[in-house]
């Protein structure tokens, strides 16, 4: 459809429907004063929400997820059941409108990364805190303050810390307010909306794809969107049409089959955290392009239009370095923005040793890294991973995949131990000049309080080519939590004014 017939068409839409009245928009006005007289109990929902622990591997707390994720669809009018998989089970929900002419499918996860509850800065992951303001780093301020009691004002730049409280269950709370939200402005639904509730994205969504192809009619949709992720750094509502895939190793190397003496062997034996080192930095340059043979090659490069998108965001880099306290940033990349558009190769950790009170002076026996690869279109897991393997015994390792015994070890002078490179996902990628993205990006732009900032690529990772395979369909994420969350760390946050802004997005998108 072009330009002139899409204007058209919402503003015959949204005159029917009263959302349109001699220039203004009145939608976002309508859900802001819900939010403003509701706050108190979108928070209260949100809390009991997130005090339920969501670790993937936690199987009995997880189904409690599950329940009360139904519970709460329910009270909306919609139809969900919890439904199961070779994994953890996935909450599917739908709302059939009558005389609708397209479907919404919206996908959330609502499992969360594992937790050290000792390393949180006063509060626990699992008790939902409140805090005036964002945690100073390496400090317990500002302190925790109580949530406000019904009827008072929450300030924008207040923030709840709790796992998950930004990744991946505010966009659930968002999606609930709005529908709320509209229901009691009296603006029925245009479309037909589904909803599918993944448990274990945490842990690779390893359950969801034999899940997809088994319920493909069920899924059936015209656009799906994917809500994870930071909005960009200007707090703007964000629209990425692609994401990320993924995939990890871990590499081990051996020195001798145990610690030894540094007085007595150093300088002779084989010191396995040295040979780590070295292996590490034959990876990469210094300013972080991969030195790995063939690592490049397969990436799909970007449109002409998605290269003028990626050019015209405008850049927050100075301050990220500010938020995040560093000055020098890898340069293989004109800007972090096209930096992304890459594949990458991260070190996730290390271990080898002890240091602090566990430093010992011993030439410790083996080093263990931890990888992961983010791929882009065009980039196959298995593929990326046996770069990265090839690369290895290029630099004169024998690779096993189990420990090395003792006729291995006697054979072989420089032995590293490679697991996994068989899991992960691609990435994908949808054209932004689809007619439906075209559609989604008019309707924020005209019915939003803020304009939408639209990204080609997320940075992080989804698994968006499970569905893209198998139901065919347009995809687009939708981000509306801060970029400073804190995801998959301690003390992972939601800013309110990102989640209050996150119920007029949702709400702008329902009316599609």
């Amino acid at each position: 459809m072009k330009r002139n017939g899409l204007a058209a068409l919402f503003l015959s839409v949204f005159a029917a429907s009263g959302l349109w009245a001699g220039g203004e928009e009145p939608l976002w006005r309508g859900v802001r004063d819900y939010r403003l007289a509701h706050e108190s109990e979108i928070l209260r929902e949100f809390t009991e929400l997130l005090a339920v622990p969501n670790v993937a591997s936690d199987r009995e707390n997880i189904r409690k997820n599950a329940e009360l994720l139904r519970r709460m669809i329910e009270r909306r009018g919609l139809e969900a059941r919890v439904m199961e998989t070779e994994g953890n089970p996935v909450v599917f929900a739908e709302k059939r409108v009558s005389g609708a002419e397209r479907t919404l499918l919206f996908y959330v996860h609502y499992d969360g990364q594992p937790v050290e509850p000792e390393k949180w800065a006063g509060t626990k992951p699992f008790e939902p805190a409140l805090r005036p303001g964002k945690l100073q780093a390496g400090t317990r301020e500002p302190a925790p303050i109580p949530f406000p009691a019904a009827g008072a004002r929450h300030e924008d730049d207040w923030r709840i810390y709790a796992r998950s409280a930004s990744d991946d269950k505010a966009p659930i709370v968002c999606f609930l307010a709005a529908l709320d939200a509209l229901r009691q402005s009296g603006l029925g639904l245009k479309s037909n909306i589904k909803v599918i509730l993944d448990g274990e994205e945490e842990a690779g969504s390893t359950s969801l794809f034999p899940f997809i192809e088994k319920n493909r009619g069920l899924l059936r949709c015209d656009v799906l969107f994917m809500c994870d992720g930071p909005a960009y750094y200007s707090g703007d509502p964000t629209l990425f049409f692609g994401a990320r895939g993924i995939t990890s190793l871990e590499v081990t190397v051996y020195g001798p089959d145990t610690s030894l003496h540094s007085g007595h062997y150093g300088n002779w034996a084989p010191n396995s955290a040295l040979m780590l080192a070295h292996l590490l930095a034959s990876m990469r340059d210094p300013n972080g392009r991969v030195k790995v043979s063939g690592f490049y090659d397969t990436v799909a490069p970007l449109t002409e239009s998605e290269l003028r998108a990626v050019r015209s965001i405008p850049s927050f880099e100075d301050e990220v370095k500010r938020t995040y306290a560093f000055r020098r940033h890898e340069d293989a990349w004109p800007s972090l923005m096209e930096a992304i558009q890459f594949p990458a190769l991260n070190i996730n950790g290390l271990e080898s040793g002890g240091v602090g009170r566990k430093a010992t002076t011993s030439i410790p026996a083996s080093a263990t890294a931890h990888f992961d690869i983010r791929l882009v279109k065009g980039n196959d897991p298995r593929d990326m991973a046996a770069k990265v393997v090839n690369h290895i015994r290029s630099q004169g390792y024998h690779v096993v995949e189990v420990e090395p015994d003792a006729e291995t070890r006697a054979r072989f002078p420089m032995i590293a131990k490679v697991t996994g490179g068989g899991g992960g996902y691609a990435a994908s990628r949808t054209a932004m000049d689809l007619p439906v993205c075209r559609m989604v990006i008019e309707t924020l732009k005209r019915h939003g309080s803020r304009p939408p900032v639209l990204l080609p690529t997320l940075g992080g990772s989804l698994p968006i080519v499970h569905f893209q395979d198998l139901l065919e369909t347009p995809i687009i994420g939708v981000s509306v939590v801060n970029h400073d969350n804190n995801q998959h760390q301690q003390d992972e946050n939601i800013r309110l004014g990102h989640l209050w802004l996150g119920i007029e997005t949702f709400a702008a998108l329902l009316m599609i």
